[in-house]
C-alpha cells in the first residue's frame, strides 16, 4: 500500500511517502529549488520520494492533501468582508492565485502525478495532530497543536489512542498565538514565517517590559491557555500587514527596518512576547492535561518549534514524557496527512516500540560511494579518500584544532534542523567560534546562537535534562559545574554586550542566558556522527561539538554534494567531509560562481 501525503501552496510545500505504514521518505520542496520556503506544488519532493522505491504516480494507492482549499478560502472571504472595504488591495492580489492555483489541487494532483485514484483532503490540524501522535513513541498520549491558522483553526488538543486521534477543542482565527508571535517577528524587522526564530534567540538580551502591556492591550489570557486578541491592534485580518498604527503608538514606534541596527528595546520586545508565548503553552498544557488524564503529550504546528517553550513544559508541565514532531511546522502536514490516511481511514493497526517511527528524521536524498567519487573526480577536485576510522580521527583532531568543517553524511534530515546529516559542525569549547560561524560561515546575525549535539549517553552530564532530546527541540540550561563565574565587570554588561562574557567551559553553544537548544546524538539513528563526537571526547575530552545546517543565510540546507561544495567554497569553512571523502579548502582551485547554479538570495 503506497500513500502519497502532500502539504503546498502556502509555505515549506514537502511530500511523504509511506510503504504499508512505514515512513520510507520525505523531503520539503526548497531543498530541490533552492528557494527559502519554497510554497509551490512539491514536484521534485514527490519525484524524490517516488523514485525512492522505484514507483510512478500511477502505482500510488492514495494521495493525502494536508487541508482543505475550500474551507480555507471561505475563511479568507468571510474575513474580507468582515474588514471591507479596508482589505480590497490585497484581496484583490491574492485572488488571482486562488482562481488559478488553490482552488484546482485537486486537478493539479492529477496532473502533476498522472494519478486517477482516491485523492484524500485533511483538515490542517488534523493533519498536524496525525504527524504529532503517529510516529510517537506513545500507544495513548494527548496532544496539543499550535500555528497561525489551518482554515479556521490556529490551536487545537485532543487524545490519540492506537490508530485513532480525536479533536477536543480548538481555538479559531483571528485569534492565534502564532499570528501573535509573527506580529512581533514583523515588528522587530524579520521576515514573517522563517524569522521567528530569530525572535527567539534574541529574546534572552531583553528584559520583559512589555509583557504586561502585550496581556493588558493585546491579548485576553485565561487560566485554561485560551484567550482572544484585541484585532484593533494588529493588521492581519484585513490583509495589508501585521501591525497596525495603534500596535506602534503602544510600543513607541514604527516597525524596525529590517537590516537596521538593534536596539535594547527590539531585545525587550523580543523577550516580552516570548515570556507570553511561553505562559500560553504553559497553561495549555496544564490544561489538556486536566482535560485529557494522559501521561504523555505530542506536540506539532508552527509553535511547537519554540524549543524554549516546549522545554517549559517537559520541565514544569504535568507531563511525564513529551514527543515533538521534528518537522512540526508545515512541511510536518505532508506526513500527518498520509499516517492519517493510513491509520484512521484505512483502519490499520498500530503497534509502537521503544523509540518513535521517524528513525531520526533522516528521510531525504541519499549520495553514494560511486557519485561522490564521479562528482569530485570528474570536477577534478582535491581530495583524500579516508576509511571510516581515519576519517573520524581526522575530524576529531580537525575540530580540536578550531577548524570549520562542513559535514554531509547519510540521507538528509527531514525538518528545519540539521542533525548532523548536512550539518557545519566545530569546537564548542572556542570562545571566538560562535562569532567566527556566525561572521565568517553563516553571513548572520552575531547574536544567534548555536546549538550543540551531545551523545546521548553524556547529554545530562552537561546540560539540566534527564531524557533525550534528537530533534533539538527542547532547551535546557548547562550545568552549575561547567559554567564560569562572570566578572564583576562583565556582569552589568547590556543587551548584545552580553556577547562578550565567557559563560561555560563550553562557551560556542551556551547562550546568554546559559541555555542550550541541545540535540542529543543516538548510536542507532546516526551511527557515524555518534562515533565522531564519542571519537572527539576520547581523544580531546569533550563529548560535546557545535552544529548547525549546512547553508548560509537566505539558503535552504543543501541537499547535493554540488551544493555542499559550492557553499563550502563561498564561505570560510576550512574542509569539506563528503561521506568518507575529505578536502582542505587550501587545496581547492579558484572557485567561479556559477549564476545559474548560484541559490537565490532571500535575507531575512
Amino acid at each position: 500500500m503506497n500513500i502519497l501525503g502532500i502539504s503546498a501552496f502556502y509555505h515549506d510545500s514537502a511530500a511523504c511517502l509511506l510503504q504499508d505504514g512505514r515512513i520510507v521518505a520525505a523531503a520539503q520542496e526548497e531543498r530541490f529549488t533552492r528557494r527559502k520556503h519554497d510554497f509551490s506544488f512539491p514536484k521534485n519532493a514527490v519525484a524524490y520520494c517516488l523514485k525512492q522505491v522505484n514507483l510512478e504516480g500511477g502505482d500510488l494507492d492514495y494521495v493525502a492533501f494536508y487541508d482543505k482549499p475550500f474551507v480555507k478560502f471561505e475563511r479568507i472571504l468571510e474575513t474580507f468582508l468582515a474588514y471591507a472595504p479596508i482589505g480590497i488591495r490585497p484581496f484583490i492580489k491574492a485572488m488571482p492565485l486562488w482562481l488559478k492555483q488553490k482552488l484546482w489541487i485537486r486537478e493539479s494532483i492529477r496532473r502533476e502525478l498522472r494519478f486517477d485514484g482516491r485523492i484524500i483532503f485533511l483538515e490542517h490540524h488534523q493533519s498536524h495532530a496525525a504527524s504529532a501522535f503517529f510516529p510517537s513513541p506513545f500507544q495513548d498520549a494527548a496532544f496539543l497543536t499550535l500555528d497561525g491558522v489551518g482554515e479556521w483553526t490556529t490551536t487545537s488538543y485532543g487524545i490519540g489512542q492506537g490508530n485513532d486521534i480525536r479533536i477536543m477543542a480548538e481555538l479559531h482565527f483571528p485569534h492565534s498565538l502564532g499570528l501573535l508571535y509573527s506580529a512581533f517577528t514583523y515588528y522587530t524587522g524579520f521576515r514573517v514565517n522563517s524569522g521567528e526564530y530569530k525572535v527567539m534567540g534574541l529574546a534572552p538580551y531583553g528584559e520583559p517590559k512589555y509583557r504586561d502591556l502585550i496581556l493588558e492591550h493585546l491579548i485576553d489570557l485565561k487560566d485554561d491557555g485560551s484567550f482572544r486578541m484585541n484585532m484593533k491592534y494588529f493588521g492581519y485580518g484585513s490583509g495589508l500587514r501585521m501591525t497596525n498604527r495603534r500596535f506602534d503608538d503602544i510600543f513607541g514606534g514604527p516597525p524596525r527596518q529590517p537590516e537596521s541596527p538593534l536596539t535594547q528595546r527590539h531585545m525587550d520586545l523580543a523577550r516580552s512576547v516570548q515570556d507570553v508565548t511561553e505562559e500560553i503553552m504553559l497553561r495549555s498544557a496544564r490544561h489538556v492535561h486536566r482535560e485529557t488524564g494522559q501521561t504523555n503529550l505530542c506536540l506539532a504546528g508552527g509553535v511547537a518549534l519554540n524549543c524554549v517553550g516546549n522545554g517549559r513544559i517537559l520541565r514544569e508541565s504535568p507531563f511525564e514524557q513529551v514527543w515533538i514532531q521534528p518537522a512540526a511546522g508545515d512541511a510536518g502536514g505532508a506526513l500527518g496527512a498520509a499516517l492519517a490516511v493510513w491509520y484512521q481511514y484505512l483502519g490499520n493497526d498500530r503497534q509502537v516500540g521503544t523509540g518513535d517511527s521517524q528513525a531520526g528524521s533522516f528521510l531525504g536524498p541519499e549520495f553514494d560511494d560511486r557519485y561522490l567519487s564521479d562528482f569530485l573526480t570528474e570536477r577534478d577536485l582535491p581530495h583524500e579518500r579516508l576509511d571510516d576510522d581515519t576519517l573520524i580521527d581526522r575530524v576529531a583532531d580537525l575540530i580540536a584544532d578550531e577548524k570549520v568543517i562542513g559535514w554531509f553524511q547519510g540521507r538528509m534530515e527531514f525538518g528545519p534542523r540539521a542533525l548532523g546529516a548536512r550539518s557545519i559542525i566545530g569546537d564548542a569549547r572556542s570562545p571566538q567560534m560562535q562569532e567566527t560561524m556566525n561572521l565568517k560561515i553563516k553571513y548572520r546575525e552575531s547574536f544567534r546562537p548555536f546549538a550543540p549535539s551531545v551523545i546521548e549517553e553524556e547529554a545530562s552530564t552537561y546540560f539540566e535534562i534527564d531524557r533525550p532530546s534528537p530533534y533539538m527541540l527542547l532547551v535546557a540550561k548547562v550545568r552549575e559545574e561547567f559554567r564560569k563565574e562572570v566578572p564583576p565587570e562583565q556582569q552589568q554588561f547590556s543587551g548584545l554586550g552580553k556577547l562578550k562574557v565567557e559563560r561555560s567551559t563550553i562557551p560556542a553553544v551556551t547562550h546568554v542566558d546559559c541555555s542550550a537548544r541541545l540535540q542529543t546524538v543516538s548510536k542507532e539513528t546516526n551511527p557515524r556522527y555518534h562515533r565522531l563526537i564519542t571519537r572527539f571526547e576520547e581523544k580531546h575530552g569533550c563529548p560535546v561539538i557545535i552544529n548547525t545546517s549546512f547553508n548560509v543565510r537566505g539558503e535552504p540546507i543543501v541537499c547535493t554534494p554540488e551544493e555542499a561544495y559550492r557553499c563550502f567554497m563561498r564561505t570560510e569553512m576550512d574542509y569539506l567531509a563528503l561521506g568518507n571523502y575529505l578536502l582542505e579548502k587550501d587545496k581547492q582551485p579558484p572557485y567561479t560562481e556559477d549564476p545559474d547554479q548560484s541559490p537565490r538570495e532571500e535575507l531575512d
